[in-house]
């Protein structure tokens, strides 16, 4: 990797910390929670604090995106999971593929010990109640929706849209409780910042985000690169990232006076491609090696 520097992303808007206030507040209102992760990064999405902001209630996971996902590293993610004994299921809340096994994977793993204690109380038509968490932008409003059966919740493809908590009933059986979503305090850890800042989770304007494109494109030669010449119809062995960029500007046409190449409008390009899945199914981030050996 060319020696490129994006400087310490930080990022934790005051509504930030009022969301995690909330969540430990009305943990007391539902059964479980349900934590959606991009697909694309399930370790960098999840936040580090998940145990103890769940404070002892049951949880699952749901690896939203998966459309735009690699499919064999999302198999590999899902596996993870539940090794750790973590119900876990892949899905697109957008189309709804996968959420069909949403209800049985809440009744049947996340649910079953406290379902079968309500029953047991004669408590058999009682609505289950789930907390819905997340990072900014990962689809959680298009999951309550989709579940729901119709628009319930407001949709935008930018993080922080939802502000505040709203309860929605998706069935005679089931609610959710939608609470706004939340990053942790402090980015540690610098490459799950930049991977959080790729799938745009992280607003743009908080970062260099040609600094951002070139250490993706970097990425994405050493990873996906078919995926990536295929994209700009580049034919190169170039791999540092301000050379990748400036190439796609140029096989773009995107030029200022003089011949120069408008990096910034080609970086704009790239990302938004990227999120776009027109660079095809992207995983930035696999699993620990030890957990999938045997998988």
């Amino acid at each position: 990797m060319s020696e490129i520097t994006i400087g310490n992303i930080q990022w934790f808007p005051g509504h930030m910390t009022k969301t995690r206030r909330m969540i430990a507040a009305n943990l007391q209102l539902v059964d479980g929670v349900v934590v959606l992760l991009d697909a694309r990064i399930p370790a960098s999405s999840c936040n580090p604090e998940i145990t103890g902001l769940t404070g002892g209630k049951p949880w699952m996971v749901m690896l939203n995106k998966s459309d735009i996902a690699d499919p064999d590293a999302t198999n590999r993610w899902v596996q993870y999971y539940r090794r750790q004994g973590i119900p876990a299921i892949a899905a697109d809340c957008v189309s709804g593929r996968g959420l069909k096994q949403f209800e049985s994977t809440v009744r049947e793993q996340m649910l079953a010990a406290l379902l079968a204690k309500y029953q047991k109380i004669g408590q058999i038509g009682r609505p289950i109640r789930l907390m819905i968490v997340g990072i900014p932008n990962v689809g959680k409003s298009s999951f309550i929706n989709k579940m729901a059966g119709g628009k319930r919740a407001k949709v935008e493809d930018r993080p922080g849209v939802t502000r505040t908590k709203q309860w929605v009933r998706v069935s005679q059986q089931m609610e959710f409780l939608d609470m706004p979503g939340v990053l942790w305090p402090k980015l540690d850890d610098q490459e799950a910042a930049l991977r959080l800042a790729y799938t745009g989770a992280i607003r743009d304007q908080v970062v260099d985000i040609e600094a951002l494109a070139m250490l993706l494109l970097e990425f994405l030669h050493a990873s996906y690169p078919a995926s990536l010449l295929t994209r700009y119809k580049l034919e190169t062995e170039e791999t540092s990232g301000d050379k990748l960029l400036e190439l796609v500007g140029r096989k773009r046409g995107m030029l200022l006076s003089g011949g120069v190449v408008d990096t910034e409008r080609a970086a704009i390009t790239v990302l938004d491609d990227f999120r776009g899945a027109k660079l095809g199914r992207i995983t930035l981030e696999l699993p620990p090696a030890k957990e999938t050996q045997d998988a």
